[in-house]
């Protein structure tokens, strides 16, 4: 597994901030009223020296240690249900944590509910209704895959031919970042010509893909039955959605929500913008989920949430729990808010007026 410089950078700013203690003497500026935590993937860990998308994984038995280090720091894991009037003046002035998990993968319902059930904590899925339905595209995953097959790769973008040599691991790391990052760029319709194109070329099938990964609407239905887990949209098909139409923006954050309501039999009150980032969803879509009757919606952008004119239900911030920093010093840091100072410093946020 090999950690960009990126990651390198954040995992010598988990240090730093431990080693001079300032998870302990910022915590009263950058904690918070709280905080939702955002998971992907839980599953033992498995070694592969090509893994450009293991930073959306992490163990069960880290998963456990965040629960444990969230209760010994006097945090409060609670039901996403129960955030907003958490944020009411004269609640509780104990800081919480919500525990998100996006895109509805298996090893969640196999390994992370186990590991929750035990310690009696409370836990929100969020479900794309494409991949509960056994087709769809974690086109990230398949350029992953199309990447590790090949020594050499060539996409048609933005009317010009970009070609990747991908013999080597560090060719295909940077083959991997380059191209996520244009593809998420580019409207939605040149993403998906070009994942059918790879696909194609490497022999890649995105429905036998998602049968495997993510879990079935029967699944589901059992796992709702739990009293610990909240159900929530991650829209139909997880598009970009800012990178969509108005109508088609529209249908995902609205018919995702009846449609997973009707295959659940119950109330559906939360969303997850995918991808999540400044990027990926708007104001546009900050404004539709509201229309819409969900309760909360949530992005990827970092930060915990502040009370008062600090917080809008429909452009919630997460904390991401990287799968690269699977360390103790690193979780204090993220939990503490101190990770977070210039976005506290500067307190700005999107805004539906």
């Amino acid at each position: 597994m090999k950690r960009s410089t990126r990651h390198r950078l954040f995992g010598g700013g988990f240090a730093a901030i431990n080693a001079i203690g300032a998870d302990r003497w910022l915590r009263p500026f950058t904690l918070g009223s709280g905080m939702i935590l955002m998971f992907h993937h839980v599953r033992p860990w498995q070694r592969n020296a090509f893994s450009p998308n293991a930073s959306l994984e992490i163990t069960p038995e880290f998963l456990a240690l965040t629960v444990e280090v969230l209760r010994r720091e006097g945090i409060d894991i609670i039901p996403l249900d129960d955030l907003p009037s958490r944020l009411n003046p004269g609640e509780s002035q104990r800081p919480f944590a919500v525990l998100t998990f996006d895109d509805g993968y298996r090893d969640n319902l196999t390994y992370a509910a186990p590991v929750l059930r035990a310690l009696n904590a409370p836990w929100t899925l969020y479900v794309v209704d494409d991949f509960a339905r056994g087709h769809g595209s974690l086109w990230w995953l398949d350029l992953e895959r199309a990447i590790a097959a090949g020594k050499d790769i060539s996409v048609l973008l933005n009317d010009r031919t970009f070609r990747f040599q991908t013999g080597s691991l560090k060719q295909k790391y940077a083959a991997f970042n380059t191209l996520q990052r244009m593809l998420k760029a580019g409207p939605e319709t040149q993403l998906h010509r070009v994942m059918s194109e790879l696909r194609q070329r490497f022999t890649l099938d995105p429905d036998a893909l998602v049968r495997d990964l993510c879990a079935d609407w029967d699944e589901l239905r059992s796992l709702a039955q739990d009293p610990h887990v909240t159900i929530g949209s991650h829209t139909l098909t997880h598009p970009i959605l800012s990178r969509c139409g108005a109508r088609k923006s529209e249908a995902e954050i609205f018919d995702s929500k009846d449609r997973i309501e009707a295959s659940l039999g119950r109330p559906v009150r939360h969303l997850a913008f995918p991808h999540g980032d400044a990027g990926s969803a708007g104001l546009r879509e900050f404004r539709l989920s509201r229309e819409s009757g969900y309760d909360t919606a949530v992005t990827t952008r970092a930060g915990h949430i502040f009370a008062g004119s600090q917080a809008d239900f429909w452009a919630l911030p997460r904390v991401s729990i990287n799968g690269l920093h699977q360390s103790e010093q690193a979780l204090r840091a993220l939990l503490s808010g101190a990770a977070f100072l210039p976005q506290v410093i500067l307190r700005k946020k999107p805004t539906l007026r």
